[in-house]
């Protein structure tokens, strides 16, 4: 459900149109019928839990996005009792279930739905505010971009968006908003496609690794993917499934180490070997999933997306360890007050 961060497919035509992507593998994973109780963590458009729906599961269904909640309620209404849909944040969806289930879907990333929507601020596709927040609320990425220091915007922009004119584009951004703040994607994307230069065979726009980082900022996707993995340890039943769709390397990372820590059995740090092991909570991770060529064809989207499954043992869940992951030292965007 994840278009490029510009707004664009891979492939530079036009608006992404949702397709729920990897579809069947996530169904073969899941496997739903009758009287398994599922979690769609990322309900976006529907397209799993419509999928799960259809094969007689019970779906309760996540979103921090007030408009899919909206959008949502009249497959709720048409599922007879079978979707609960939850307004929240996934990294919580133990509580929201308030019950164990048989299985977890998540699949990370901002949705094409946000994406096309202008007044989201989401792409540079269309004009619009600089907002990018996924609950539409909080600090926007407005907000980020005219408060923090060259430094943190640095950090921000090559960590999370991996963008090697980091350092460059961050003192661009100092240097411009002191004259003139940054209120709109486009006006960002155009400062930076003036400063970087764009080549005519360039795949994507000089500014889709600066919006990707501001998005993945903004909504602290990685904090909430990280916690969302525990959330699901505790809330999966014995042989229950948890199935994670990501879209690039900073997201599968955390699903992999988080799989493969559980799946190990060693509950202690490398640094010190005499902690006693403790029992797997997930079986050992199948391994991992790209989409199919056909598939790639026809939903450009599919194309960097990644498939991770795993099984869930009896062992009970043990307590969140964030080291697990490494996930970078990034400025707390809670000293703005958006």
């Amino acid at each position: 459900m994840m278009a490029g961060p510009g707004g664009l497919d891979d492939a530079g035509g036009g608006p992404a149109r949702h397709i729920p992507v990897l579809l069947d593998e996530v169904l073969a994973a899941l496997e739903p019928s009758d009287g398994k109780i599922l979690v769609d963590g990322t309900f976006g458009a529907g397209g799993y839990t419509r999928a799960l729906l259809s094969a007689g599961a019970r779906v309760i269904a996540i979103d921090r996005d007030p408009d899919a909640i909206r959008d949502g309620k009249e497959m709720e209404a048409a599922s007879g009792g079978r979707l609960r849909l939850v307004p929240g944040a996934f990294s919580r969806l133990d509580e929201h279930a308030g019950e164990t289930v048989d299985g977890v879907v998540l699949d990370i990333g901002v949705s094409s739905m946000q994406l096309d929507q202008a007044e989201r601020g989401f792409s540079f596709r269309h004009d619009g505010p600089l907002d990018m927040r996924m609950a539409q609320a909080g600090p926007r990425a407005a907000d980020v971009v005219n408060a923090f220091k060259a430094g943190d915007l640095t950090r921000i922009f090559g960590l999370l968006g991996e963008e090697r004119h980091a350092g460059r584009i961050a003192r661009m951004i100092e240097k411009r908003r002191a004259a003139r703040p940054f209120a709109t994607t486009r006006d960002l994307a155009e400062a930076i496609e003036a400063l970087v230069g764009r080549h005519p065979k360039d795949k994507i726009h000089p500014a889709t690794r600066v919006f990707q980082a501001l998005r993945i900022f903004v909504n602290d996707e990685l904090g909430e993917l990280a916690r969302a993995l525990f959330a699901a340890e505790r809330a999966l039943k014995p042989g229950g499934r948890l199935a994670v769709v990501t879209f690039h390397s900073l997201e599968d990372r955390i699903v992999k180490r988080f799989m493969g820590e559980r799946a190990g059995g060693s509950g202690g740090s490398r640094h010190l070997p005499e902690v006693q092991a403790v029992p797997p909570t997930f079986d050992k991770p199948a391994k991992v999933i790209a989409a199919s060529e056909a598939e790639a064809e026809r939903n450009p989207r599919a194309r960097s997306a990644k498939l991770r499954v795993a099984v869930r043992t009896e062992n009970p869940a043990r307590p969140e360890d964030h080291s697990i992951f490494g996930l970078p030292k990034l400025p707390e965007i809670q000293a703005i007050h958006g």
